[in-house]
């Protein structure tokens, strides 16, 4: 199965979920998407996502200075974010318990 399009499907709640924890740069979140398992996780995507999150009201900027180059954006969910990643993780595990019982019942049958 190909993962990446798994991912495209999540990936707004996967970068809600790790901005949850702390806030981060566009960088800083890619990195803890792939900690997490996500090794297949674009660059640009990632930053889309952020961008298209933040225009959508869901995420706050503020920047940070770096001592290796220019100022640092970091995203940081706001209520709204907070919302939504609550919305998401909810249809989330609503999709995977029906997903799970459809696979169960599949091998229950295959027996």
């Amino acid at each position: 199965m190909d993962t990446s399009q798994l991912l495209k499907g999540v990936l707004d709640l996967a970068v809600l979920a790790v901005l949850r924890s702390s806030d981060g740069y566009g960088y800083d979140v890619v990195r803890r998407l792939r900690a997490a398992g996500f090794d297949e996780v674009a660059d640009a995507s990632v930053y889309g996502t952020l961008r298209r999150l933040y225009r959508a009201g869901a995420l706050t900027t503020y920047l940070v200075p770096s001592e290796e180059g220019p100022n640092r954006k970091y995203y940081s969910l706001n209520r709204a974010g907070r919302d939504q990643l609550e919305r998401l993780e909810k249809t989330w595990h609503e999709f995977a318990g029906s997903m799970a019982g459809l696979l169960e019942s599949d091998t229950k049958e295959a027996v």
